[in-house]
């Protein structure tokens, strides 16, 4: 605006404004130059002789209502607590009267949403006003549980969870049972049940166990929706027993074959595990002269007896065929399982067998083919459980059991890769103070 009024001026007028614009600029400068040298430089200024004022300035604020906008939502979400009604969180996530009234009849048959696990979180999209939008519930597992407005009503679906994987790292010492340092450090029971079948053909979980045993495993655990949803497969397990590190690492080759080996490569399976049940304890063991506590006599006991609940597990001890499956005198229900190389083993006193169990069929190590009980010549629910070969009893705690095939000479880089960072885990938990668990 200014270069405009001086283009309007006539060319000797404009010299002389010119002129008479330095003047004021450089005269207007000295009081202010004067002002910044003297504010950097003057000694003895008092900073505290000069005035001050609070001002405080009241700014109004508009009021924003929510209700303004209809249109608008929000997600919401609330802790499941104790003791907590479906009603109670709908209440506490804004939902109000009449739509918790309407969502709650259509639910009624939903069983979840009545069965509420404290420590799982519900979310819910809901309008300025309160009206339920959206209702996400994932209990566990790998489904989520949705209930959408559709009209005046809801309708539920199950929808895939979106599941990350995150490393868990557990380690206790045992003081009592591997049950109290298993449950008190936190390790799931799944992820216990790995342990022991990762581990059974080293360690003798019934017998070898000692007070000051230690354990470390690291495993997946599965989330979804930021939640725990369950405990995945192990990757590396440590356990000292009686002063002696036994450790386990996961691989899976290019090939698709997988497994747990030792750090240098050795399989740890094997072809027989040491005992046919996950938890249990010998309540009669191999013996050539035992006295028999119903025929009242002493006898010769060729095999082991493992006390447990009826109803657990019985599994198989290694890949073979059902040679038989019924009932046999004494033995009540018994399975005999015929192996490779004259080897057979015997699981009697059975309360029920494997559904679809039958003659000639074909099993895996570890499959289920029955559960504990206690028929024929019982006195309680026990496995009684034989490990013949070429007909004759042997006693399985004391035959060396071969071992499967190692990782082969190509695939050892590829493996020592893999399983680095669970080595780096389990050296570095080693090395920290563990929990001592009663």
């Amino acid at each position: 605006m200014l270069v405009q009024k001086f283009r309007a001026l006539p060319k000797k007028q404009l010299t002389l404004t010119k002129s008479r614009l330095r003047w004021l600029i450089l005269l207007s400068s000295i009081p202010l130059f004067g002002m910044v040298a003297a504010f950097g430089i003057a000694p003895g200024t008092s900073f505290e002789e000069l005035p001050v004022e609070q001002v405080v300035l009241r700014l109004e604020v508009p009021e924003v209502s929510p209700a303004s906008d209809p249109d608008m939502t929000f997600w919401r979400q609330e802790r499941i607590e104790r003791g907590d009604t479906l009603a109670a969180l709908l209440s506490r996530l804004g939902v109000n009267n009449h739509e918790a009234a309407s969502f709650l009849r259509d639910v009624r048959d939903v069983k979840p949403m009545h069965q509420l696990i404290s420590g799982k979180t519900i979310h819910v999209q809901t309008t300025a006003t309160g009206e339920l939008l959206v209702l996400r519930y994932f209990p566990g597992g790998s489904e989520q549980l949705v209930m959408e407005k559709n009209g005046h009503s809801f309708r539920m679906s199950e929808q895939p969870a979106k599941l990350e994987t995150h490393i868990q790292m557990k380690s206790g010492v045992i003081n009592s049972s591997l049950f109290a340092a298993i449950d008190n450090a936190g390790v799931p029971d799944s992820v216990a049940t790995q342990i022991v079948d990762i581990l059974a053909s080293e360690i003798d979980f019934h017998r070898d166990l000692r007070k000051g045993d230690r354990f470390t495993v690291v495993y997946d655990s599965l989330y979804g929706n930021g939640e725990p949803a369950r405990p995945g497969r192990v990757l590396a397990v440590e356990f000292i027993n009686q002063g002696t590190p036994h450790r386990a690492l996961y691989f899976a080759a290019e090939n698709g074959e997988s497994g747990y080996f030792t750090p240098d490569g050795k399989n740890l399976r094997k072809a027989f595990l040491r005992s046919p049940l996950e938890f249990s304890r010998i309540s009669s063991g191999f013996s050539s002269a035992r006295f028999h506590p119903i025929l009242k006599t002493w006898r010769a006991h060729n095999g082991i007896d493992y006390a447990a609940p009826t109803g657990t597990r019985v599994k198989a001890a290694a890949d073979g065929t059902v040679a038989f499956s019924g009932w046999q005198g004494g033995y009540g229900n018994v399975v005999i399982l015929q192996h490779n190389g004259g080897y057979s083993t015997v699981y009697g006193h059975l309360s029920v067998f494997a559904k679809g169990l039958s003659k000639g069929q074909r099993v895996s190590q570890g499959d289920v083919i029955g559960q504990v009980g206690a028929t024929g010549m019982a006195t309680g629910p026990h496995l009684h459980y034989e490990f013949r070969f070429n007909g004759v009893q042997r006693d399985p705690t004391k035959v060396a059991m071969p071992a499967a095939n190692p990782v082969s000479p190509k695939h050892l880089p590829a493996f020592y890769e893999y399983t680095k960072s669970s080595m780096a885990r389990l050296d570095m938990l080693r090395g920290t103070s563990l929990a001592f668990l009663d």
